[in-house]
């Protein structure tokens, strides 16, 4: 793949954050007739949802509202502002869909998703989610853990990571229209992090299906990595040897790392992770290490230097 050239000042930048936030996507939220079939529910009724830990992996952080979570996003195939993948995906078009898992696995699947899902029992998780450009959103998920599928799949003794791939359709996706990176889009783990019980595949936020503008119907979730590795409606996993590409190292492999993990001490080379702000408040907060998830992964990293394999 050809190394495309990632813009540097995002529109996101130019104005200071809070500003941006409160005038331009509060603006897109009254405004914008392509999001109406996602926010047509009152807001009490939206973000009505069970407060407090649930579960062994749930934060007992206030949850974003299903507002902030479904108009304030990062899915470039829909468009580079935040508001565009609201605005901009109402033709894309989720059912049927199908997945393919292939690779060094003794069952390879070519299935529809809805029989991919049959087997398992639907989860309810509240993670952390952190942003590379400092801000971060606490979102009620709904899915099964990666781990789950890929031990059905039976991966043989080669596997040794998973790449992921999102659906190309330049018709219903207008973003890739574009050459703003190359397509489709590519991300990967290693197989101990898929394993991991955080790791989640997602089909629904908030109790519902997700939407579009979300990465529906089936999206990666990994909450102690920075937002842009939860790879968004995934059409292919294949069980690789060796480490896959992921799109973002490939544009711009000085600023993103293969593991992309959330550490406060590595900086992007134009700003710092140190604090970050959560939708929803003008404050900083204190990035915490690994995202908040340190006690639950630092292990998969034991003796690997976090400043070098960023």
């Amino acid at each position: 793949m050809s190394r495309i050239q990632v813009p540097k000042i995002p529109s996101s930048e130019l104005t200071p954050e809070p500003l941006y936030y409160s005038r331009r996507t509060w603006l897109s939220l009254v405004g914008l007739s392509g999001i109406s079939a996602f926010i047509a529910p009152s807001a009490a009724a939206q973000d009505r949802w069970p407060q407090g830990k649930q579960g062994p992996y749930d934060t007992d952080e206030k949850p974003s509202t299903f507002r902030e979570i479904t108009t304030y996003n990062n899915f470039y195939e829909f468009g580079t502002d935040k508001s565009d993948p609201a605005a901009y995906s109402g033709d894309f078009k989720p059912k049927p869909w199908t997945v393919r898992i292939d690779g060094h696995v003794k069952k390879e699947a070519d299935v529809q998703l809805e029989d991919l899902l049959k087997p398992f029992a639907v989860e309810d998780r509240i993670y952390r989610m952190r942003c590379v450009e400092g801000w971060s959103m606490v979102i009620p998920w709904r899915g099964i853990p990666l781990a789950s599928i890929l031990k059905r799949v039976e991966p043989t003794s080669k596997a040794r990571y998973v790449a992921f791939q999102t659906v190309l359709r330049p018709e219903e996706m207008p973003g890739q229209r574009r050459r703003v990176l190359d397509w489709p889009y590519v991300e990967g783990l290693r197989l101990d992090e898929a394993l991991h019980p955080l790791t989640f595949m997602a089909t629904g936020l908030y109790g519902r299906d997700l939407p579009n503008q979300n990465g529906a119907p089936f999206r990666l979730v990994v909450p102690w990595k920075y937002g842009f590795k939860s790879i968004k409606s995934i059409v292919r996993m294949t069980l690789t040897a060796t480490e896959p590409p992921t799109t973002w190292n490939l544009s711009a492999p000085d600023e993103y790392g293969f593991y992309s993990n959330v550490n406060p001490e590595v900086d992007h080379p134009r700003w710092s992770q140190k604090t970050e702000r959560r939708i929803g408040e003008f404050g900083k907060r204190k990035t915490l290490m690994l995202n908040g998830y340190a006690g639950l992964v630092e292990g998969l990293y034991a003796g690997m230097d976090l400043k070098k394999h960023y």
